[in-house]
């Protein structure tokens, strides 16, 4: 077994609207972890993962995940799994928390600029 403390966790500002707080264990390639909080519009154009599937259970708040150009209303207690190569947003005031399969990287990541 392994854990992190939330202290351990490393914070990522991707932009003023979207604030990552990751949980990555050191030997773990096949999954990791994040608390993400949105307020507003993030990405600003779309975002895809290569590679990763995302998992992702709103902790908090209400918004909406525009995925491949269906709109899904998301509120707390709601799931959503975004598939490789979907492309994607989010709008709203939500905090997430998203498992990635296999863990996320960055390089696999690609914003969308529209």
């Amino acid at each position: 077994m392994q854990s992190i403390k939330a202290d351990q966790a490393v914070r990522y500002e991707n932009s003023k609207a979207c604030v990552a707080f990751e949980y990555e264990f050191p030997d773990e390639r096949d999954i990791d972890g994040a608390v993400v909080e949105i307020n507003g519009r993030y990405p600003e154009g779309l975002a895809t993962n290569e590679v990763c599937k995302e998992l992702i259970h709103v902790l908090e708040g209400s918004g909406t995940l525009t995925c491949d150009g269906r709109v899904i209303m998301l509120t707390q207690g709601d799931a959503a799994l975004i598939q490789p190569n979907e492309k994607y947003f989010f709008e709203g005031t939500l905090k997430l928390f998203i498992a990635s399969s296999p863990a996320w990287y960055k390089a696999q990541h690609k914003l969308i600029h529209s």
